[in-house]
């Protein structure tokens, strides 16, 4: 991906980017669909000496690519879309599961915490030539009035407890009575089950677990589906 082929403005966002990060573009293919993600590449320097292992809270998820992602992403364009079906993603980081179900033709909202993190998802979806895409910074603590979405994605969203009936309020106010929401989450963490079983009051839940194979380690990845109990 050439940075210089990037629309004016968001190839005054990589400007931006670059002069505070050092940054390359990954591809990635989902199925038919071709993608380009611009990603940190010195995670030194964004961590700023702090122990991710030490402190779960101070890692920047945002960051990385995670196999969940990958899986919430396959798994989107895999389904049949019907024109004009609404898409908001949650906590989407580098945004791969949005701009994926954008090039499969749905009407996405990427959403996160930061304008920083925007505008990362802005450039990607230039560089992966999307325009169905809007932005919006989105404090699940503080949530402002929503419009109704057909469908929300969250990839490795679940990783701190105090935010579990904050994202349970944002999932009220934002999906529509006959919505649905699907998350991915490698098996292995720990809040999912309890976040399951706090969600379980309101919607009805299914799961069924997804294997991605890579070179360290195969992933076991748990993709959740809920539907509001009517």
């Amino acid at each position: 991906m050439d940075p210089q082929t990037l629309p004016d403005k968001e190839r005054a966002l990589y400007n931006a980017v670059k002069e505070h990060y050092k940054v390359a573009f990954e591809p990635l293919r989902i199925r038919e669909h071709q993608l380009h993600l611009l990603k940190i590449t010195d995670l030194e320097h964004i961590l700023a000496g702090r122990d991710p292992l030490k402190d779960v809270s101070a890692f920047p998820f945002w960051i990385k690519l995670w196999e969940a992602a990958i899986v919430l992403s396959e798994f989107i364009a895999a389904q049949p879309c019907e024109r004009g079906t609404t898409v908001l993603e949650l906590g989407a980081g580098l945004g791969a599961p949005g701009l994926t179900a954008a090039a499969a033709g749905y009407t996405v909202t990427l959403t996160d915490y930061e304008e920083l993190i925007l505008d990362f998802e802005r450039i990607n979806a230039a560089a992966s030539r999307l325009t169905n895409v809007r932005f919006s910074l989105l404090d699940w603590l503080n949530p402002p009035e929503m419009e109704r979405y057909d469908i929300i994605l969250g990839a490795e969203i679940l990783f701190r407890e105090e935010f579990f009936e904050p994202l349970l309020a944002v999932l009220r106010k934002a999906l529509k009575p006959d919505g649905v929401v699907y998350l991915a989450h490698d098996i292995k963490r720990r809040s999912l089950e309890p976040f399951l079983k706090m969600a379980e009051q309101e919607y009805r839940i299914a799961a069924s677990q997804r294997k991605l194979k890579s070179l360290d380690e195969d992933k076991i990845i748990l993709l959740t589906r809920l539907q509001p109990r009517h």
